[in-house]
């Protein structure tokens, strides 16, 4: 028997001023390809119905970097609020603009080991368990990316606005699915996570 597949939207967190890297971590580059870029295309090539994006800081060069491509972009100008914030504008925008999705799955941009099979096994996931929240799982903890089911919208809503999805992770631990993530726990918050990786990890991707 063929399970129905949960429609699922990505919602990408990528407003933030990258104040620890001294420069936009969007921009930087993975083997020639902006983060930014690279993570709507990981977005694009899973099995996600609709992709959102949500910028705030340097928002005219990460908008044109993403200009040709077929998503939902969101500015969040209160995105100096926090990522909190952003994530509530970006589940706004979902419910407002496709009421008919059935989960929203919530990732960033700085992490380089991601790809849109691991994407694709969190919607999969949601569409067989039971489970409202289907984690990834790295470095034994629960973290991003992570799928909220619909009935999480009312409360993605709610959190303030200086805490991510991780918040939630910690105070509903009994509904969560994790699925493994080899390499999640890798993201690029400063200049030496950049060099390290790059110099490191490049030829595994």
């Amino acid at each position: 028997m063929e399970h129905h597949q949960i429609n699922t939207c990505i919602i990408i967190l990528a407003a933030g001023s990258s104040s620890r890297m001294g420069q936009s971590k969007q921009l930087l580059k993975i083997e020639g390809e902006e983060l930014l870029l690279r993570s709507v295309q990981i977005a694009l090539q899973s099995a996600a119905k609709k992709t959102i994006v949500v910028l705030g800081a340097n928002e005219m060069p990460h908008r044109k970097l993403i200009e040709r491509v077929a998503i939902d972009v969101i500015i969040n100008k209160e995105w100096e609020n926090g990522m909190g914030n952003s994530l509530k504008k970006g589940i706004t925008h979902l419910i407002e603009s496709t009421p008919q999705m059935e989960a929203a799955l919530i990732m960033v941009c700085d992490q380089p080991m991601l790809t849109s099979d691991h994407l694709t096994r969190l919607i999969e996931t949601g569409s067989t368990d039971p489970n409202d929240i289907i984690s990834s799982f790295y470095a034994n903890n629960l973290g991003v990316p992570v799928l909220f089911k619909k009935r999480f919208f009312k409360t993605l809503l709610s959190i303030a606005d200086q805490e991510g999805a991780r918040s939630l992770l910690k105070k509903n631990k009994d509904q969560i699915t994790s699925i493994e993530f080899p390499g999640g726990e890798i993201d690029l918050d400063s200049p030496s996570d950049y060099e390290n990786f790059i110099t490191t990890n490049s030829h595994k991707i």
